[in-house]
Parts: C-alpha cells; structure tokens; sequence
C-alpha cells in the first residue's frame, strides 16, 4: 500500500513539474512584464534571418523585407495575415514607405537597385541604381527618400520624380540612420570607422564626425528628439550608447544581448525596445536623458534580430525566422504594458 501511494505521489509531482516548467516557458515567450504579446502572425519562406520593417497606418499594412525569401511582403494587419509577396527583391534589406504618395522604396543590396512599387496594385514604378542599396528613409515635408549605398555614400531622391538630388560622402560604411522631424538634420551610424555623423539635409553636407567611443560596430538608431539623445546600438562591447545631438558627447552606455539590429524609443513608456539576434529583446528604461536601466530581456529566437516599433498604434512587431517544423517565418505582435 505504501508503494502504491508513494508511486502516485511521485507521478503527481513529476505532472507538476512538467506544469510548471510548461508555465515558465511561456511566460517567458509570452508573458513578459514589460510587453503583451497579442498575435502571432504566419508568413511564408524558408529558415534564415530576416530584415526591417515598415508600416502605412492608414491601410494598417506591415512591409516585411523577407530576405530568407527574397521578397517584399505585405502583411494585412486587422485580418492579421500575408496578403502579397513580390519576388525577386535580391538581398532586400529595408523598406520606406510614403503615405502620401502611396509608394514603397525598398532597398535591395544584391543587383544594386532601389525598386519603388505602387502601394494600389504594388507594380514596379522604378529601379534606382544603387551599389549596395541598404537603409531607406522617407522625409514626407520634403518628399525626399534618402538611400545609405556602397563606397561610402548617402543619395537623396526626390520621392515624385526620382530625380537625385545629391550625393554625400560619408567617412565609413553607412549603416542605421535617423531623421529629426523639426530640423534639417539627419543621424547615422557608420563603420570601418565606427562614427557618428551629422548631416544637414538643406544643404547637402556633413556637419560633424563624432568617433564612438564607448563601443564599436554600430548599426540600429533611435531619437529621442525632446531630450536631445540619439541612441547608438552596438556589437563590439554589445551596448546602447546614448548621446548628446548637440555636442556628441557620449551621457551613458548600457549592456544588452550580442547581435543588435534594430532599436525604437517608445516616448509615451520611457523604453527602448532592442532586438538581438542572439535570441533576446531588451527592454531599456529612460528614467532621464542621462540615466538608463535594463527592465527586462525577454527570450526570442536565435536571429530573431529585427523588430519595428508603431508609435502610433503601440504595437511592437518582432521578426522570427522560419523554425523547425513551421511553413515560414513569423511575426509576433506585442503592447506594451504601462
């Protein structure tokens, strides 16, 4: 009789166990205290990393550079599915959208092209040339796209005509940028050598070259434009380094996972959301322009490295890549939690 109860007993803890450790496992996915996870939306492709995002809030459609796929997706985001793949887009890397105009410019580092589509029936307008085509921008008050390229080179078209309208050389290989939406300035990141530089969109030309001293290799960028910080991600000595726009001067550095390669400031929280590609999302705490703290870092996938924040509808999209067993990649859909 003994026996009989301690092997129930026995079977009722290791069923406990497995409760327990099933809990954890997707808490940890899911239950984050910091972010909700609401959807997981299915795409289609096979295993390999993926690259950035866009969004067109008017039309609630998610652009997904699929470059496991070597396509540009477009993601229905109320009915929450793939609704359209456009192939051949060869190593595309990252998408800018223009409301205004309705036109998608992505850039395609392989055949070293521009390509921008109608975003009514997603025909091809154009195809830009460009070595090396990587991060787009879309300025809409000037209806400007500004493409970083090969042999160290920023280009400006004009969104409506295609017309280029300058070439600016940079110190390094351009990476992450960012625009300020009051002023005629734009942020970017750029290695061998690792510097920050200042552009001033007006008149065309570099106005500083700040070296980034309390890491390398930097590649994603956030602002925070009211406190006058530009936040650097790196992955030498992997780190957020923040910094002054006005000076350059490096206020703070913060350790996060390996493998940075995307990075939003959500103002209304006080976060950074940075995904890595070592399999984490690190979620930063502003608590002044000049203190941060590691909130939380919640497990992903091994690179699941590219992520965009919607500041408008408060949604933070994840990319993971295609895992053993599923049809093609995913995207996991997150709210911050206050």
């Amino acid at each position: 009789m003994k026996r009989s109860v301690d092997t129930r007993l026995s079977i009722l803890g290791l069923i406990c166990c497995l409760a327990l450790t099933t809990g954890a496992n997707r808490a940890s996915a899911g239950d984050a205290k910091t972010l909700e996870l609401l959807q997981t939306i299915q795409l289609k492709g096979a295993p390999g990393r993926l690259d950035h995002l866009a969004i067109d809030n008017k039309n609630s459609r998610l652009f997904v550079a699929n470059l496991s796929n070597n396509s540009l997706d477009i993601v229905d985001l109320k009915a929450g599915k793939l609704i359209k793949q456009i192939p051949d887009q060869k190593k595309i890397q990252d998408i800018a959208y223009a409301p205004d105009l309705d036109r998608i410019f992505v850039g395609n580092g392989s055949g070293d092209q521009c390509n921008v589509f109608d975003g009514k029936d997603y025909k091809l307008l154009k195809s830009i040339s460009f070595p090396g085509a990587d991060n787009v921008r879309y300025r809409p008050a000037r209806q400007l796209v500004y493409v970083g390229h090969a042999e160290k080179m920023l280009s400006t078209i004009d969104a409506k005509t295609y017309e280029l309208k300058a070439k600016i050389e940079l110190p390094g290989r351009p990476e992450g940028f960012q625009l300020e939406s009051k002023r005629p300035r734009l942020y970017m990141n750029t290695v061998d050598p690792t510097r920050l530089v200042v552009v001033d969109t007006d008149k065309h030309e570099v106005l500083h070259r700040y070296p980034i001293k309390g890491a390398d290799r930097a590649y994603p960028m956030a602002l925070d434009e009211a406190n006058k910080r530009i936040f650097i991600g790196c992955r030498e000595k992997p780190s957020i380094v923040v910094m002054d726009s006005e000076t350059g001067k490096e206020v703070a550095c913060v350790d996060i996972p390996k493998d940075i390669d995307d990075l939003f400031f959500d103002a209304k929280n006080k976060r950074l959301y940075a995904s890595c590609g070592v399999g984490s999302l690190a979620v930063v705490r502003q608590l002044d322009g000049d203190r941060y703290e590691t909130l939380e870092t919640i497990p992903t996938v091994k690179l699941a490295r590219t992520c965009f924040f919607d500041r408008v509808g408060e949604r933070l999209y994840l990319i993971v890549p295609r895992q053993e067993g599923e049809e093609g990649p995913t995207i996991r859909v997150y709210r911050p939690r206050p």
